[in-house]
């Protein structure tokens, strides 16, 4: 005789069975996302004591900072392409004075973040490798057809390759030194260049053929120094919440001074020779020892 009864069903095991892991993951993390809110809050892990904490929200002070100089290098680029190539140079060099002192306030008030770093790397790109890029393009280099665009994308990819390695290098290399020309100053060349000839009166509609192709040489020898192993002193070493002699003051007011006398030549002379000093002390250096 067959037993046609059944066990009684627990109802609650199956239920329970049914809450598999991944599932309850699922659910905790579609509870965890608010369809309302459409940012979301910014975490991040940082080390305090030997102990991995989580953070929530971002410093404003440096961001700010790194917002301005983007904002420059964005304003840059479209000043170039309304002819406005005097602005555009300018904006450039008020964005390397912004990126200087967003890593200076960071470090000053202990604000520094994995997010500002990103940030301030992302918006480099734009301010130092895009911006002087086109501004030059749209100044000399469009007339020369692919030779143009092609000199003007070697700046570009040299400076993307160099923020690269430099973000990889950061833990490892000496603090004191770059290794190859540093975006910001390769890009004061490209637009102290444009800057200084269009003084001159050289402008796109008139600009001699050999002009531009000095331009375009330029800029490919900046991005190719930004990618090379030339050191370039970083100053970083320098002291600013120290004393220091009186005379030092006066020599920085000097310094301002002088600037202002003709700014779009001293300072091209400047940050020129600045580029060249790399490849010069490595000569330099190779012939000494």
């Amino acid at each position: 005789m067959t037993d046609n009864s059944k066990d009684p069903i627990d109802l609650k095991a199956i239920n329970d069975g049914d809450k598999s892991p991944s599932k309850d993951k699922a659910e905790s993390a579609s509870a965890a996302v608010d369809p309302l809110n459409l940012v979301d809050e910014h975490e991040e892990e940082v080390k305090v004591d030997g102990k991995t904490e989580r953070h929530k929200g971002i410093y404003l002070l440096p961001n700010l900072f790194t917002s301005a100089a983007l904002f420059s290098g964005f304003y840059a680029i479209v000043s170039s392409m309304n002819g406005r190539f005097e602005a555009a140079a300018i904006a450039i060099f008020v964005s390397m004075v912004l990126d200087g002192l967003d890593g200076r306030v960071a470090r000053m008030t202990n604000t520094q973040s994995k997010f500002g770093a990103e940030y301030d790397s992302l918006a480099d790109m734009v301010s130092f490798g895009v911006a002087p890029a086109l501004v030059m393009f749209s100044w000399a280099l469009s007339d020369l057809g692919k030779l143009g665009w092609a000199m003007s994308f070697i700046y570009v990819a040299c400076a993307a390759l160099r923020l690269a390695r430099f973000n990889t290098q950061i833990d490892t290399a000496d603090k004191n030194f770059f290794t190859g020309l540093a975006s910001p100053a390769a890009a004061a060349v490209v637009a102290g260049v444009v800057w200084v000839c269009f003084e001159w009166g050289y402008v796109a509609s008139d600009l001699p053929t050999w002009l531009a192709v000095f331009a375009g040489l330029i800029t490919a020898a900046m991005g190719i120094l930004m990618v090379s192993n030339v050191p370039y002193h970083s100053f970083k070493g320098f002291d600013l919440k120290g004393r220091v002699p009186f005379v030092m003051i006066i020599a920085v007011i000097l310094s301002f001074g002088v600037v202002m006398l003709d700014p779009a030549r001293i300072l091209l002379i400047g940050f020129f020779a600045y580029a060249l000093s790399g490849p010069v002390m490595s000569v330099f250096s190779r012939f000494k020892g």
